[in-house]
C-alpha cells in the first residue's frame, strides 16, 4: 500500500519547519512530498506531485490559500493552517477538511492527522459535496459577509528560532528603519514588516496610529501627561517609556 503524501504551504519558512516537524510526530507515515513558498507554487507543485493531502496558509503571495483551494479542491484533501481567524466558513465552502490556528498544538494537529487518515483515498469532491450540503441546511450560517481578517499573531526570528507573538501580548508596535519593534510587556523583538504595512493588518479598534512610527494598544493607554515643550507623551502600562502623541493624532486624547 502506497505510503499517503502531502504539501506543506506557507510562506514562512520557519512556520513550513515547524509543521514539517510536528506532522512528522503526529502522523509518521505521511510523506511530505513538496513545500511552497506561496500560492502559485502550491498549484503548480500540486499539479507535479500529486498529493493526497495539502496544508495551505491564508496569507501567501500570488495566490492566496483561499485561491489556491479554488483550484485545488477536487484534487486532493485541503487543510487550511493560519494566523486567521476570519476565513473558516469561507475555508469549508472551498472543501477545507480542517481549520488550523497557528501556532498548531501536538494534540489538536494528531486529531487533524487521525480526520485525515479515514479519509485518505476518497475522492476529495465526494466530500466536497458533503460539507456544501451540510453548511445548506436549515439553521446553518450563511456565508455572509466575513469579519475584516485582523491579524492574531506576529511571527518573529529570534535568534535560530521562530517566535509566535500573540496580538493581545503587544503594547505598542514602533517603526525602527528598515523593521518594526514589537514591545510586550516581557520583552521587545524586530521584525521585518513595515510598520504601514502591519498597521493595515491590525484591528484600529485594538491599536491606535499615536504618531507616524508608533502604535499603541489601547487598553494598555495607562494615561497621558505633557513634557516642559507641551508635548502630549503617553504612558503604558507596565513599561517605563513614554511615548510621543504627534500633533496630527492629539485629538484622540483631547478629553483625557
Amino acid at each position: 500500500m502506497n505510503r499517503p503524501t502531502a504539501l506543506i504551504a506557507d510562506d514562512e519558512e520557519g512556520m513550513r519547519e515547524q509543521l514539517r516537524t510536528r506532522l512528522r510526530d503526529a502522523w509518521p507515515a505521511l510523506d511530505i512530498v513538496a513545500e511552497a513558498a506561496n500560492g502559485i507554487e502550491a498549484v503548480a507543485l500540486a499539479g507535479q506531485h500529486q498529493p493526497d493531502i495539502v496544508f495551505l496558509d491564508i496569507r501567501m503571495p500570488g495566490l492566496s490559500g483561499i485561491e489556491a483551494a479554488r483550484l485545488l479542491f477536487r484534487r486532493c484533501h485541503l487543510v487550511f493552517v493560519t494566523a486567521y481567524d476570519q476565513y473558516a466558513i469561507e475555508a469549508f465552502e472551498q472543501g477545507a477538511l480542517d481549520y488550523l490556528m497557528k501556532p498548531v498544538g501536538g494534540e489538536r494537529l494528531k486529531t487533524t492527522c487521525a480526520r485525515l487518515q479515514q479519509l485518505v483515498g476518497r475522492q476529495p469532491t465526494d466530500i466536497q459535496r458533503q460539507l456544501q450540503a451540510l453548511l445548506a441546511q436549515p439553521g446553518r450560517p450563511s456565508a455572509a459577509p466575513a469579519a475584516p481578517d485582523y491579524l492574531r499573531w506576529i511571527q518573529a526570528v529570534v535568534g535560530a528560532n521562530l517566535r509566535m507573538i500573540s496580538t493581545r501580548e503587544v503594547l505598542y508596535f514602533q517603526a525602527d528603519e528598515k523593521y518594526t519593534r514589537v514591545q510586550t510587556g516581557q520583552s521587545e523583538v524586530l521584525i521585518r514588516k513595515p510598520l504601514k504595512e502591519l498597521a493595515d493588518e491590525l484591528d484600529p479598534d485594538e491599536f491606535w496610529r499615536i504618531h507616524r512610527s508608533t502604535l499603541v494598544r489601547v487598553d494598555a493607554i495607562e494615561g497621558i501627561t505633557r513634557d516642559l515643550r507641551g508635548r502630549q507623551m503617553l504612558k503604558v502600562r507596565n513599561h517605563p517609556l513614554l511615548l510621543e502623541v504627534s500633533r496630527g493624532h492629539a485629538g484622540r486624547f483631547q478629553q483625557m
